[in-house]
């Protein structure tokens, strides 16, 4: 069977594909599993759920905006890698599907599975949560952007809103850790992602940390807790539009105020989609809004009242649409995405610079090359050739989200290190101990970066002279 599955910050959620539908599994009375991992009083971490008494470790989806494949995580006295972490947790949803929901599998049947990260996530990411999906029983066969998919759902509910003159979607995807815009363009049943931007630390989450720091400011003596922020969450996921007391533990606060102690961040979602409302297709010039279709709300935390009202106030209440099942959109664009039948294809873009660090002038000095731009259409495959001016080539690869006169700047991520030896004589040495030296006569080398439909980048280096080769697939460091 085939299945959407959206790793959320705080819930998991499951659609399937069952002819020409896309329904969200149900978990025993529930649409989804929460992405939280718990310590009992044995020792032994539990997933999906959590008991009083327990040390309780929530939203650790964040802990991948940093991560490396060593990164370890530290749940009360136990210390566990998180790519196994994850690796567990996603096992567990593999066996809430076939022991503990409605989708009617059995245990010997594959589970094929589109999987989805966020717009911005670095290569690292992308890599540790696609290996773990695959090490939990997946058979992964797609890797797709949260908004990207978000937009099979728009394009599956409301393609005739999509016409000659506006054939732009803008996505909006407001979740419990992370934010995204992307720009859809929608020409037949084809979606093409123009470009993404976003904030990879802004989501329900820190709605959760205002509203509650503003409960705080009504008591005395008091401090931030774990309780507190889960009493807020509840509170904040029951508010609709007519509500007028948002009350935790007896403190009553006027929802209004809670409307403007989270202003500011709503109004962070705003800037952010500025730079997402250009078409690098048509150079630096903007796309007006005119010539959008709709503006499609999803993610969770978007079901937060004042979310869908501030959008409305700024771009029209005729632009904006909310998707019907705003925390489910995701899954069920992936699902759309992986059903042959539907029909729709999808290219995806590169949403963030991707170069390298080298040796040049005999070593003294470090220049940076752009690779594979941001807004490059995937899947896609660089190369270049040069005659080696040194012994050993040091590729220090990083992705940033932008280039400010040749160098990259915002949020710069370190990628691994190759070290490559020009110099026949070196190939059985290690590198990290030879000083870079200036070569009379250098070898003509060939560099080749693939980087797939998924983000994830393999770079091939090659002596054109007697063919030795390396090959990696880059991860963050």
């Amino acid at each position: 069977m085939r299945f959407g599955i959206d790793f959320g910050t705080t819930h998991t959620v499951v659609a399937v594909i069952d002819r020409g539908n896309y329904p969200i599994v149900s978990f025993e009375h529930t649409d989804a599993i929460p992405s939280i991992v718990g310590l009992d009083p044995q020792g032994e971490l539990r997933f999906g759920h959590a008991e009083r008494g327990w040390t309780v470790l929530r939203s650790f989806k964040r802990l991948l905006n940093d991560a490396h494949v060593d990164t370890e995580v530290r749940i009360g006295d136990r210390s566990i890698l998180l790519a196994e972490l994850l690796t567990r947790f996603f096992a567990h949803v593999r066996e809430q599907l076939l022991h503990h929901s409605n989708a009617g599998l059995r245990r010997k049947d594959r589970i094929e599975a589109a999987v989805s990260v966020p717009a911005n996530a670095s290569t690292a990411q992308r890599l540790i949560t696609m290996d773990a999906y695959r090490r939990a029983g997946f058979d992964v066969k797609a890797v797709l952007n949260e908004p990207s998919a978000a937009g099979f759902e728009y394009a599956h509910r409301f393609r005739e809103t999509v016409t000659a003159k506006r054939e732009y979607v803008l996505v909006y995807d407001l979740g419990g850790g992370t934010f995204d815009a992307s720009l859809i363009h929608m020409e037949g049943r084809t979606n093409e992602v123009v470009t993404s931007s976003g904030i990879s630390r802004l989501g329900g989450d820190d709605f959760d940390e205002a509203i509650a720091h503003l409960v705080l400011s009504k008591r005395r003596g008091r401090s931030l807790t774990p309780h507190l922020l889960d009493e807020v969450r509840e509170q904040k996921e029951s508010l609709n539009p007519n509500t007028r007391k948002f009350v935790v533990d007896e403190t009553v606060v006027p929802v209004d105020e809670v409307y403007d102690a989270c202003a500011p961040l709503i109004e962070q979602t705003l800037s952010a989609m500025e730079p997402a409302m250009r078409d690098p297709r048509r150079g630096e010039d903007e796309v007006a809004w005119t010539e959008l279709a709709g503006i499609y709300v999803v993610g969770g935390a978007s079901s937060f009242p004042p979310v869908y009202r501030r959008l409305r106030e700024k771009f029209g209440a005729h632009r904006v649409r909310r998707s019907p099942h705003p925390f489910g959109s995701c899954a069920i664009g992936l699902a759309i995405h992986l059903d042959e039948g539907a029909g729709y294809k999808l290219t995806e873009r590169l949403t963030r610079h991707f170069g390298v660090f080298r040796e040049d002038e005999h070593g003294g000095r470090i220049s940076f090359d752009v690779l594979v731009p941001k807004d490059t259409p995937l899947p896609a495959e660089v190369s270049r050739r040069y005659r080696a001016a040194h012994n050993v080539g040091h590729y220090r690869f990083v992705e940033c989200g932008r280039i400010d006169e040749g160098r990259p700047e915002g949020n710069l991520a370190a990628w691994d290190e190759l070290l490559f030896p020009f110099d026949p004589s070196l190939r059985d040495r290690d590198l990290a101990a030879v000083p870079v030296q200036r070569l009379g006569h250098g070898p003509e080398v060939e560099e080749t970066y693939r980087c797939g439909a998924d983000g994830t980048v393999t770079a091939s280096l090659r002596v054109l002279d007697d063919g030795f080769e390396k090959t990696a697939r880059l991860s963050r460091r």
